[in-house]
């Protein structure tokens, strides 16, 4: 695929330059800059107001590749465009792009014309935000294993009994895609089932914030006892299928935004780094070098899979690419500042005693980028037997 902006995608980015300056003003202009990596509890109302403002303006669901539900209908280049301009500006941290990015995409793939026509208008409205009910204790990157189970009750209603864990945005959904098993006895990838179920159901559903190394609240476990399902996608025992599906989106395409908003987060970096005099030191520039032709890489290996065939590998190898890239930026935030990196941005107070500024939640937040969406080890192994073909683990 030849990667290009043409004219009518330099149009489309005037367009979105020029609704994103007129928008993030009054109330929407505290919230510039904040929402990312460890300020996920910063500016939570205005950030969800910001969700409905997006969807007013049809800017949620570029990718849908598809329109008749509220949303926009863009090319490839288009939606790199708007993800560029986003990140330009510091734009609010999403908290919608888990509906938008991960589960529409599932939906249009999978599920029924009325599943569609129920959920993609609200997720395009930003009016219902969704969470991942994938990851348990004991079954995390090893998600066939996983023993949350669903079964039918005196009514046919599907009615689901487990605990879910680092689940993102919990406390906040309307929504929960889960990953259950449907079928008495089965093993492994087999009798599993991808339903959706409403979070407002408070003597069934219990959600329990994790506090994290930043001190911050994100990821939750969430306890399901007897909570009804609303609907199955990919059909009873399908979930396997759907499930790997929505894995692909979860770690190819909805990265590339991501990986721009790196780009604001290094050149942070070496400013800190010429305040500090640390980037005369040899050593430390060649660093910051490896770091930003590496950040290229990733950026033009991305738009070369873009709308590309299907490659097995291609997710398990953007995911260790920028994963491991993330934590080594992190860690050359705080060297570059020496000693004062280990001191908070305001004194100890009660009420405050435990603060940090950007680049040291940064560094806490991006340990984790190697173990969440599936760890190093997982990816690596889905390589070696998917791509180059190599024997299973216990096989020889």
């Amino acid at each position: 695929m030849e990667f290009g902006f043409g004219e009518d995608d330099e149009a489309f980015r005037c367009e979105a330059r020029e609704w994103l300056e007129k928008h993030l003003v009054g109330r929407f202009a505290g919230a510039v800059g904040r929402g990312g990596p460890g300020s996920e509890h910063e500016g939570a109302a205005e950030r969800r107001a910001w969700e409905r403002e997006l969807g007013k303006g049809g800017w949620i669901g570029l990718g849908w590749g598809q329109g008749g539900y509220g949303n926009r209908v863009a090319t490839l280049t288009q939606q790199v465009v708007w993800a560029e301009e986003y990140a330009r500006v510091r734009a609010p941290g999403r908290y919608g792009h888990i509906g938008e990015n991960l589960l529409a995409p599932t939906l249009l793939a999978y599920g029924t014309e009325e599943q569609r026509g129920r959920f993609l208008p609200p997720i395009a409205r930003g009016e219902e935000l969704w969470c991942q009910g994938y990851s348990e204790p004991g079954a995390g990157s090893d998600l066939a294993s996983l023993r949350t189970a669903a079964g039918r009750d005196g009514d046919g209603n599907w009615r689901v009994t487990g605990q879910k864990v680092w689940t993102s945005l919990a406390h906040e959904a309307d929504w929960c895609f889960v990953l259950a098993r449907t079928e008495p006895g089965s093993r492994r990838h087999h009798g599993l089932s991808f339903l959706l179920v409403p979070m407002d159901q408070p003597e069934h559903i219990d959600v329990r914030p994790i506090r994290q190394l930043t001190g911050t609240s994100e990821f939750n476990e969430v306890f399901f006892d007897g909570a009804r399902a609303a609907e199955i996608v990919g059909g009873e025992g399908g979930g396997w299928r759907v499930a790997m599906g929505l894995l692909a989106f979860e770690r190819g395409v909805s990265t590339l935004a991501q990986q721009i908003g790196f780009e604001e987060e290094l050149r942070a970096v070496v400013r800190a780094a010429v305040t500090s005099g640390a980037a005369a030191d040899p050593v430390t520039a060649d660093r910051i070098v490896r770091l930003w032709a590496e950040l290229r890489t990733m950026r033009w290996n991305a738009l070369r899979t873009l709308g590309g065939a299907p490659d097995a590998g291609a997710p398990s190898v953007a995911k260790l690419l920028w994963g491991g890239w993330h934590q080594r930026l992190g860690e050359l935030a705080l060297r570059v500042r020496g000693p004062a990196a280990a001191v908070g941005p305001g004194d100890w107070a009660p009420e405050r005693p435990y603060e940090l500024d950007e680049q040291q939640r940064l560094f806490l937040f991006s340990r984790a980028d190697t173990v969440y969406g599936g760890s190093d080890e997982i990816q690596r192994t889905i390589i070696a037997e998917r791509v180059l073909g190599l024997p299973r683990e216990g096989q020889s």
